[in-house]
């Protein structure tokens, strides 16, 4: 060092140490590399869209109870695989049993009545016949009494004229007269009759029609009645409550003894016929997106495994239109969120076994290919 020194003192340069070309090398190296990968990325992004905010989904069914009731039973237990047509939940039916007792009561009661009534108007029926026919009768008569009439009415005007010539004796016109008046008497009973068959082939009528109303009603309460039957078997069905599909039962809160009101949500059923994927977009994310597009998915389930599936769908609105309480934007301070919309993706050719054990709300990444 002391002789550096005193050769710089004396007027002569130092030598300057030559750098290595190495770190250059890296430099460009990494600056190309970044550039490469950068523009890959860049291409890459240009041509697909991708989220992690997304889960499997499948349909959920709640079981609910038709009617009120207690639990009988309880068939099932916590996350069972049940088939279509498997019972769930059975139900006290005695009440049940009980109404439905009444009500085929009140059918046979309705049916008697109606029987009843049938006879009547029967009998109403043969009472106008009677009453049409006595009229009939009565004016048979009537025309033969007119006959009479008129034949005893000539012999009692020629005997007049004759008793005149004294050709015929006082007491033979007085027979002739004494017929006349009889006929004509004759004729007024009949008359009389007549009007009297009348006036009971009205009030007959009157009975009949009124019998005929009888059993239209009746015939209506005896149909009333056979819906009272038919809706008391159907409370009787709801007393079983079974699977509409298959799938897996979610948990169990209900307990045998307890009470449950009709339409109450007992539990739910996952379907396991189908299930598919739904992802939430940003808004600013959806712009080249169309049905039909193809979508690579990754099961955080399945780490090792990419499966692949196409946009089915997207929802008519943002996720927070659908929220228990949505967003009022047009009350207070006013801050801009990004949106994000859900999109429906289905999977193309998923393992039947793979299906089985996806479950509702696993986590998903999918990735959109926009071309």
């Amino acid at each position: 060092m002391a002789q550096d020194n005193i050769k710089f003192e004396q007027g002569e340069i130092p030598e300057k140490k030559k750098k290595s070309p190495v770190f250059y090398i890296v430099l460009a190296v990494a600056v190309l590399a970044g550039a490469f990968f950068g523009f890959r990325e860049y291409k890459y992004s240009q041509a697909h869209e991708e989220t992690d905010d997304a889960q499997i989904a499948a349909d959920v069914s709640p079981v609910i109870s038709k009617i009120s009731g207690y639990v009988a039973e309880v068939k099932v237990k916590d996350n069972q695989y049940v088939k279509k047509g498997d019972t769930l939940v059975i139900l006290d039916d005695r009440d049940q049993k009980l109404a439905l007792e009444q009500a085929q009561a009140a059918l046979g009661t309705a049916q008697s009545n109606v029987a009843a009534a049938q006879a009547g108007s029967d009998a109403a029926k043969t009472g106008i016949g009677n009453s049409r026919a006595a009229v009939q009768t009565a004016n048979a008569q009537i025309e033969a009494a007119k006959v009479n009439v008129w034949r005893t009415e000539q012999d009692m005007k020629r005997y007049s004229e004759l008793v005149k010539d004294h050709s015929i004796t006082q007491q033979q016109y007085e027979q002739a007269l004494a017929a006349y008046q009889s006929a004509q008497k004759q004729l007024q009973v009949l008359v009389d009759q007549k009007n009297q068959a009348s006036v009971q082939t009205g009030v007959v009528t009157s009975q009949s029609n009124a019998t005929y109303q009888n059993v239209g009603i009746a015939t209506s309460q005896v149909k009333q009645r056979q819906v009272d039957v038919e809706n008391a078997k159907l409370n009787l069905s709801y007393t079983v409550i079974t699977a509409k599909e298959s799938g897996y039962v979610s948990k169990i809160p209900v307990q045998v003894g307890q009470f449950i009101q009709a339409g109450s949500q007992l539990f739910s059923l996952v379907m396991s016929n189908q299930k598919w994927v739904v992802a939430n977009y940003k808004e600013t994310q959806v712009e080249k997106m169309v049905e039909g597009q193809k979508v690579e998915i990754e099961i955080d389930a399945y780490p090792d495994q990419k499966f692949q599936g196409t946009i089915a769908s997207f929802s008519p609105a943002t996720g927070s239109a659908f929220a228990l309480l949505p967003p009022d934007n047009a009350s207070g301070n006013f801050v801009k969120v990004v949106q994000r919309l859900p999109v429906k993706i289905t999977f193309d050719n998923l393992n039947p076994d793979i299906m089985k054990k996806l479950r509702v709300g696993m986590n998903v990444q999918t990735v959109v290919s926009l071309k």
